[in-house]
């Protein structure tokens, strides 16, 4: 599994998510899912729906559980975790996940996209 993680600000755009999603994306594998805080899922439905991605709610505790490679003031500041696009992405792929590329943001700065993959037994990202 392939996930494509978001962050973003209030009053973020489609075209912001589509952005922060194009940059963190760039010589990945195809996503497969994609995946935000849970009280977050509203404003990725239509990027979900228009992708044909199925879209998962990542809990508050384990947001704040995920270690990320990067740190945002911001997101410390608001959920207590260096990137909610990193945190979302590693939660929602499972146990052992590896992040591909850490938080990406879009040139408008309201949107931020990470991408992980989860890990087979064999410790292959799948």
């Amino acid at each position: 599994m392939i996930v494509a993680g978001f962050g973003f600000r209030s009053g973020v755009s489609l075209p912001s998510l589509r952005a922060a999603f194009a940059l963190a994306g760039q010589g990945q594998p195809l996503v497969t899912h994609l995946a935000t805080a849970q009280d977050k899922l509203a404003v990725l439905l239509p990027l979900a729906e228009a992708l044909g991605l199925p879209l998962t709610g990542v809990a508050p505790d384990a947001l704040v559980a995920t270690s990320t490679a990067t740190c945002s003031v911001a997101s410390l500041s608001a959920r207590a975790v260096g990137s909610v696009a990193e945190a979302s992405a590693l939660a929602a792929a499972g146990a052992g996940a590896r992040l591909l590329s850490p938080r990406r943001i879009s040139p408008d700065r309201m949107a931020t996209c990470a991408i992980a993959a989860s890990v087979n037994l064999q410790g292959t990202p799948t």
